[in-house]
């Protein structure tokens, strides 16, 4: 454990404590009495129960010492920042709130002194706290990526009654480097429900992830589960309705949640969810269980409320969950397709490693429509085709002998890069596709992929609209925005009203980058309830496959290695199944574990249902 820095030296010590038997790091060594040195290795369910705290401020510490030490203090596990408060006077440590935000830097804060303001009496010293700033957290757990100079003065004290240097004076919230960031902090996904979205044929409810970053080893559910009663983000927020009451929180007595043996959580609340019926209350399980499945080592499966009284308010186990609402890996897609040599629209059995595609049945696999680009329907049942010049888009039923019959939406654009880019469809069905022609430049939806086309206003949208994907809950939308010869990956909330004629209003609000740091985004597709696979590169670089958070953030893990050449690329909401790109070497598809493989040579526009 450690900041980093250059202007940090690293004189705290740190205590690690142990919930069970005596276990060290991972990756650390042990001391023995005697003999050589060994390395001690920890199971994974140890490593889950190791806490690092810091140290307090040595007797006598000088104000270099004191302002490190803080620092390091940033960086342990104390449930309240207890030991970063001694390196406080009292005053400060009332005043402070480090909830109040997360400042991330790519380096550790380096540490700048400034001339004490009374030279004479020397009982003060200022710091400039500076660096290179990459993200903030903000009070709501939600990330963003930010950019510029990181500047903020410390000030420390001589205290009279105890002769002793400490801070009075501090910005609010915490900062801290990378390594340490990733080290202490996770990225959870809270479930909410998606706003003015029609419920599925069963009756589910549609789901939509709320990323946000918790710290890991400090009692992580209980605060996930704080962050999810208080509601969506603020970006969120607009389209996104929770089921639990206004209000509600966790019962006065509550200060942590833990599963039990059997991955059960008891979650007592306070008296504004008393009186909740059996229909809501399995909602709000539904949403803690989504949430919660993927947090700690086994996985909470089943969620008990109880009301203010204690008394049972109604208990939801994973599978009941899945039938209250769907959300990535709800339906599982049985089909890959893509665009053959013959401009055909085929498919692959989904995941089964087969290599052998078959025309879809229909017109769009029959040959009579030559096509660059497709998409279909999450129920499988319907695709849309763009036509080999990229002027004209179809919908069409497959099913042996269905026509697509004329158009449904074209283009005026002078060149074909100029037309219609690869269509989306949304969960509700409702069709999404970019007209790229510099006249008249828009983005059209089209609902159950027919009708009159709703032209979909974009205020905050600053350039050309190249790509589009419909998250499948339908309130979230990814776009390739092409502006002077560079590309972003912009990510933007759908917003819908009852606009006329029985016509939606619809509008793509809350537009922001998730991909600062590419000069060039070539591909991109949803992977994940709230990650995107992307293919880019940074000025001066080379491309790179890479995965990114709706908020900005990079997820954990390494990124999948990306093949030569990559045009497009093809993921599922579904994670567990493969990546599907087109590149150099034509069709080619990357399951977990294994190496990319081609398909097809004679390939291209690979999409996944959605």
């Amino acid at each position: 454990m450690g900041a980093e820095g250059g202007g940090r030296a690293r004189t705290l010590r740190i205590g690690v404590y142990v919930g069970c038997g005596a276990v060290v790091l991972a990756g650390c060594a042990s001391m023995p009495d005697s003999g050589d040195l060994r390395g001690v290795e920890s199971t994974p369910r140890q490593d889950t129960q190791v806490r690092v705290f810091a140290m307090p401020p040595r007797e006598d510490a000088g104000p270099s010492e004191i302002v490190q030490g803080f620092l390091e203090a940033l960086t342990s596990d104390d449930p309240q920042y207890e030991t970063a408060r001694k390196y406080l006077t009292a005053g400060a440590s009332r005043r402070w709130d480090p909830d109040a935000s997360t400042t991330v830097l790519s380096d550790g804060p380096n540490t700048v002194p400034q001339h004490t303001r009374s030279r004479e009496a020397g009982d003060d010293y200022t710091y400039v706290l500076t660096g290179s700033k990459l993200a903030v957290v903000d009070a709501q757990h939600a990330y963003a990526p930010d950019s510029g100079t990181y500047g903020k003065t410390v000030h420390l004290t001589l205290e009279k009654k105890t002769n002793q240097w400490r801070i009075d004076s501090l910005p609010q919230g915490v900062v801290l480097g990378k390594s340490d960031f990733q080290r202490n902090y996770v990225s959870v996904n809270k479930y909410y429900y998606a706003a003015n979205m029609p419920a599925a044929t069963g009756g589910q409810l549609s789901t939509v992830a709320d990323p946000v970053y918790v710290r890991g080893k400090v009692d992580a559910v209980t605060s996930t589960v704080r962050s999810l009663l208080k509601g969506p983000t603020r970006w969120l927020d607009p389209v996104a309705t929770s089921s639990f009451p206004s209000g509600t929180a966790l019962g006065k007595d509550v200060t942590s949640l833990q599963p039990d043996d059997q991955n059960k959580l008891t979650v007592p609340l306070n008296d504004k969810a008393d009186r909740v019926g059996q229909t809501q209350c399995t909602r709000m399980a539904a949403q803690l269980l989504f949430t919660l499945q993927d947090l700690t080592p086994t996985g909470v499966t089943q969620v008990e409320l109880r009301r203010s009284n204690g008394r049972k308010l109604c208990d939801l186990n994973e599978d009941r969950a899945e039938t209250v609402a769907s959300h990535g890996t709800g339906r599982r897609a049985e089909y890959e397709y893509f665009i053959d040599g013959k401009q055909r629209l085929v498919r692959l059995s989904s995941g089964s490693g087969s290599q052998v595609p078959i025309p879809v049945p229909g017109a769009l696999g029959d040959g009579g429509k030559k096509l660059r680009a497709a998409a279909v329907s999450r129920t499988e049942d319907t695709a849309a085709g763009v036509s080999a010049d990229g002027q004209y888009l179809y919908v069409g039923s497959l099913l042996s002998g269905a026509s697509p019959g004329v158009p449904v939406l074209s283009s005026r654009g002078a060149a074909a890069g100029d037309r219609l880019t690869t269509p989306s469809w949304d969960g509700a069905g409702d069709l999404w596709v970019a007209d790229r022609d510099p006249k008249r430049a828009r983005l059209v939806m089209l609902q159950q992929g027919t009708g009159e086309p709703v032209n979909v206003l974009t205020p905050g949208l600053d350039g050309r609209v190249d790509a589009v994907r419909v998250a499948a809950d339908g309130v979230r939308i990814a776009l390739i925005v092409e502006k002077g010869g560079k590309t972003s990956l912009q990510i933007g909330r759908v917003e819908r009203d009852g606009g006329t004629d029985g016509r939606p209003a619809v509008s793509i609000l809350g537009l922001h980058s998730v991909t600062p740091q590419l000069e060039e985004v070539t591909a991109m597709s949803w992977a994940g309830d709230s990650r995107l696979v992307v293919v880019g590169r940074e000025s001066g670089g080379v491309q790179q496959m890479r995965y990114v958070q709706v908020d900005g953030s990079t997820p954990a893990g390494n990124p999948p290695a990306s093949p030569t050449g990559v045009k497009q690329i093809a993921a599922s909401e579904d994670e567990r199944l493969p990546l599907v790109a087109y590149s150099e070497d034509g069709i080619v598809r990357l399951s977990a574990g294994a190496q990319w493989q081609k398909v097809v040579k004679e390939g291209t526009a690979p999409v996944y249902p959605g």
